[in-house]
C-alpha cells in the first residue's frame, strides 16, 4: 500500500510538502528552512554541482544561493507514497518546477526519495534525495 500511518500523520507531511513548494515558489528561506531537521541531509545526484549537503544551516546557505539562478519559478510538489513507521516516514514525491533562465522557460519534473521525522510534533524533512524525470527547455 502507497499510504500507510494514521492520518493526521499523513496529512501533516503533505501539508510539509505543500509548505516546502509554498516556500520555494516565495523565495522564503525562513518558512522553506523550518521545513528540514537540524542535521537534515539533502542529496542532489542530478546536479554535481551541489551534491550532498549537510545540516539545515549549510542546506539553507546553499539553497539560498541556488534560487538566484531561478527567477519567477514555480514550484509544486505531491505525495506517491507515505510510509509511516512512528515518528518516522519515507515519502516519496514528484515534483514540477516552471522558471525562465536566460529567456528560456524552462519545465523541470523529478521525484523525491524522503525520510521525514516527527519532532515535538512536527514533522521535517530528515533526508531528501533528489532526481530527475524530464527537463523542458
Amino acid at each position: 500500500m502507497a499510504f500507510n500511518g494514521p492520518a493526521e500523520d499523513r496529512l501533516a507531511i503533505r501539508e510539509l510538502l505543500d509548505t516546502y513548494g509554498d516556500a520555494v515558489t516565495r523565495c522564503d528561506a525562513a518558512d522553506w528552512g523550518a521545513c528540514w531537521a537540524e542535521d537534515a541531509e539533502w542529496s542532489m545526484p542530478d546536479y554535481p554541482e551541489f551534491g550532498t549537503t549537510k545540516g539545515k544551516t549549510a542546506i539553507v546557505n546553499m539553497w539560498v544561493e541556488a534560487m538566484k539562478h531561478y527567477p519567477g519559478i514555480m514550484f509544486e510538489a505531491w505525495p506517491g507514497s507515505i510510509d509511516i513507521n512512528g515518528n518516522e516516514a519515507k515519502v516519496r514525491s514528484y515534483t514540477s518546477e516552471v522558471y525562465d533562465q536566460e529567456g528560456v522557460t524552462k519545465r523541470d519534473r523529478g521525484v523525491y526519495e524522503d525520510t521525514c521525522v516527527k519532532i515535538d510534533g512536527k514533522w521535517v524533512f530528515k533526508a531528501r534525495i533528489f532526481r530527475n524525470i524530464h527537463r523542458q527547455g
